[in-house]
Formats: structure tokens, sequence, C-alpha cells
């Protein structure tokens, strides 16, 4: 058997290297995965320091990123020419030799390597760009075990066009009240450096007092001046802080739990799951994947810790012979039309139907509740410019207006 040379970091981030003796590259890769390994690069032993060169070199570079368009077209283009009858290896050697961007060419040609070598797509993924999330994965090796991958394929695509789109309308809502609010924290400096002072040596002069809005206002600007570094350092540290604790194992569980109750914003998270959920469990049903099966893909693809605990006691009740529906029930964290619509669909024999109806409804209400998003934002964000105006202008019509008081007084 041939010898393969590997690179690879160890639990501790640490770089090691040696071979192994193994039938091919598929079962080197499984050999570094049993050694708790990741591997950096792998290659023959004898070619390793010429034809595979320019892989490690490839290697030492990382994994190519792709940008959000960038994976949609890979998505896309892939499930395009799968839907034509097109093997998979194939349909990766199209998309390296005739894709326009480097960053697709480069992750499909290490994606053919890693399949021609025998290994699975859902894992070659993984190994290929770290763009390729666990969810991304786990769909796709669900496509593949129910043979249904251009169907899964072409979901993640809706999936992905609806994240893009839902990013593009909050930054597109958002531009003119940051602009506005960019306009409004000029302002105050303008006046609190510039009209401020003048005012308030007018005052003194005529012997009047400023008025309490003025003085708040004054007095503020003159804090931020003197401790404006201050408040910076906390600003930052508190932000490094909260990222700190929220990828910790302690964080992460009331991070996802806490984001999915925000006003506004936990519905469209709650919703976005809601639709991916039966979306895929529609496909996996549909296409003859057992139901606990389906349920444990869609668990280990589920990112949000607060919802995967929910699957995991789900899998376990189903796993000891439980209804779906009353597995879901007994959580409390599925809407009850979804659980009548599931309870139907087992009683009937067509779950799959179910589930697929269900999405549909999940699709519009997401698309509901995502224009509500967008447009209080801005509402809100316009208001409390308005408010900041509002004193700003107050404060100075009522200094004029003492002065003026003052002048007439004496």
């Amino acid at each position: 058997m041939p010898a393969f040379f590997y690179t690879a970091v160890d639990a501790s981030g640490k770089q090691v290297s040696g071979n192994v003796i193994v039938r091919n590259k598929s079962e080197a890769y499984r050999e570094l995965e049993a050694r708790t390994l990741i591997p950096v690069s792998v290659g023959l032993e004898g070619d390793f320091a010429g034809k595979g060169k320019s892989k490690a070199a490839t290697a030492k570079s990382g994994p190519r990123r792709l940008k959000r368009a960038e994976l949609i077209l890979f998505t896309e283009e892939l499930a395009d020419l799968l839907d034509a009858g097109m093997q998979l290896e194939r349909a990766l050697k199209i998309l390296n030799e005739r894709s326009t961007s480097p960053s697709i060419k480069a992750v499909a040609g290490v994606l053919r390597d890693e399949i021609r070598e025998g290994t699975r797509f859902s894992k070659a993924l993984g190994r290929a760009s770290s763009t390729f999330d666990e969810l991304y994965c786990s769909l796709v090796a669900a496509g593949e075990a129910s043979g249904s991958l251009p169907e899964i394929l072409r979901r993640l695509v809706v999936n992905l066009k609806q994240l893009s789109n839902l990013q593009r309308r909050t930054v597109s809502a958002m531009i003119y009240p940051l602009t506005v609010l960019l306009a409004c924290i000029v302002l105050i400096f303008v006046v609190s450096t510039v009209l401020m002072p003048s005012l308030t040596k007018m005052m003194q002069k005529t012997g009047q007092d400023l008025p309490f809005v003025t003085d708040l206002l004054i007095r503020f600007t003159d804090f931020m001046s003197a401790w404006w570094w201050l408040i910076l350092g906390l600003m930052i540290g508190s932000v490094v802080a909260f990222r700190l604790f929220i990828t910790s194992k302690r964080g992460r569980p009331w991070w996802d739990e806490y984001k999915m109750k925000l006003p506004a914003f936990g519905p469209v998270i709650f919703g976005r799951f809601y639709a991916q959920f039966c979306h895929t469990m529609s496909n996996l049903v549909n296409n003859g994947v057992p139901l606990l099966n389906s349920l444990k893909l869609i668990t280990r693809g589920t990112q949000n810790h607060f919802v995967r605990n929910h699957l995991e006691t789900v899998v376990l009740d189903v796993g000891e012979g439980s209804s779906l529906a009353r597995a879901m029930s007994k959580t409390e964290a599925f809407p009850e039309g979804l659980i009548d619509r599931i309870a139907i669909g087992e009683q009937t024999g067509e779950l799959g139907k179910a589930f697929s109806k269900a999405a549909t409804k999940y699709d519009e209400d997401l698309d509901i509740r995502i224009s509500r998003l967008t447009s209080i934002v801005p509402n809100v964000m316009l208001c409390l410019v308005a408010v900041v105006v509002g004193v700003v202008a107050y404060s100075v019509i009522t200094t004029i207006f003492g002065s003026m008081s003052g002048i007439r007084a004496r």
C-alpha cells in the first residue's frame, strides 16, 4: 500500500507532520480524523515534493473563502448542472474550468480532487472552504442520503438569497437614518463648540441664567470632551467582552435563547427556522429518508443552541416511539398551528405534504415580518434623531430669547 505524507494540526494547535500507509487518500483523511488531527495537506510521499508541491502551497495559503454572492452563484450553478443529469464530478470539473470567479474555480477544483479520491461531497465541502458551514454541509449530507441533492441545493439557494435580501434591505433602509444621525452629531458638535459658548457669554453679560435644557446640553458636551477617551475605551472593552462571552460554552446558549426573544428581531429568527425546518423535512421525508434520521440531520445542522436543545429532545422522544407532533408539543417551542398540521399529516400518512404546506405558509409569514422589520427600524432611528435635533433646537432658541429678554430689561 502507498504511503501518504501529511501535515496537520493537533488538538493543541501545534502543526505536526508524518506519514500513514493506507490504500488511498480518502482513508488517509479518515486515519487523521481518528487521530483527532486537522489535515492541512495530504499527498503521496513519493511525489509530494513534485506534483503535490502546488497543492501543499495551496493548503498553506488556507482554504479559499467565498463571498455570499459567490456562494449563491456556486450553489445555483451546481444545482443547474445536476438537474441537467450531469454527474457530480463532471459538474465540478465544468465549474473549475469555466467559472469566471477565481474563488469558485479554486473551490470547485479542490472539491473535484476530493470526490475523485472517494470523499463524500458533504465531507469535501468542509475541507474545501470554511464558507460551507455546518448547516450547509448537513443539508448536503441529507440530500446525498435521500437522493435529492439538486432539490436541497435549490433550497439552499433560496435561503441564501433570503439572507442576502434581508441584509441588503436592512442596509438600504438604514442608509438614510444613519446619514441623518451623522448630520445630527455634526450639528451637536458645531452648536456645542461654536454657538453655545457665544450664547453663554451673551447670557452672562445680560445677567440672565442659562435655561435648564441649555445648561444640561453644555454640561453634557463638556463631559464628553473631557472624558471621551474613557467612554470610547469602555465601549470597545464592553463589545470585546460581550463577544468573548457569547462565544463561550456558557454564553452561547444564553445568547441564542435571548436573541430569539428580542422584539421585532426574534419573530424573524424564529420564522426563518420554521421555514427552513419545514422545507428540509419535506425534502427528506418525500425522498424516503426515515423520520428519525431526518430529525438527526436537521439537529446536527442547526447552529442555534437553544433550538438545537429542543430538537434533541424531539429526537429522543421520537426514538422512544413517540409521535412527532406529541414530541414537538412537549417542548413548547413550536407553534400550535405547525403541530396540528404535523399531527394531521401523521394520521393521514402524508407527513411530507404537511411539511410542504407549512413551509409555504412560513415563507409568506417570513416575508411579511422582514418587510415590517425593515420599515420599523428606520422609523425608530428617525424618531430618535428628531428628538435629539429638537432638544438642540429648543436649547438654542430658548437661549437666544433669554438673551434678548435680558438686553431689553437693561
